[in-house]
């Protein structure tokens, strides 16, 4: 992917409003997030993702477009890279999953680095919406693990 096609992708976020961010995952654990507040870089795919196509633009009457949205997920990310775990030991049952209530300062998963798990902690309280990482999957700095409505 070269800066004229990051940039064209950006100029679409300015363009439609309901879009937050695009997400473009490639082989090898290589990628790109585009968000409202910048671009960072991504990693630690899975092999299986493929690459993300941008959001279709809504054709929606501009009655439903002025309907009130949804408040915005706050994100859990990784504090290092290393690998993610989703329960304290192999079979036993996850911190959390999809639907879990987290408040702030409960452990939502661990990340092993250097052979030593670091517990990670939730930084704001709701409901998990989505986890985005695979148990045994390996994180990078700064990639998103969960998404928390903190209304829900």
């Amino acid at each position: 992917m070269n800066i004229k096609e990051i940039r064209e992708l950006a100029q679409l976020l300015r363009e439609i409003p309901e879009v937050g961010s695009i997400e473009i995952r490639r082989w090898f654990g290589r990628g790109i997030v585009i968000t409202r507040n910048g671009l960072t870089a991504g990693g630690g795919v899975p092999p299986a993702a493929v690459a993300a196509r941008p959001p279709a633009v809504s054709t929606a009457a501009p009655e439903a477009a002025a309907a009130p949205t949804a408040p915005p997920l706050k994100e859990i990310k990784s504090p290092m890279v290393g690998t993610f775990y989703t329960a304290p030991e192999p079979g036993a049952e996850p911190y959390v999953k999809r639907g879990s209530r987290v408040a702030v300062g409960q452990i939502v998963c661990i990340i092993e680095a250097m052979k030593i798990m670091n517990e990670i902690e939730a930084e704001v309280g709701g409901v998990v919406r989505e986890v985005c990482v695979e148990d045994a999957q390996p994180v990078e700095f700064g990639q998103v693990l969960f998404r928390v409505d903190p209304n829900g």
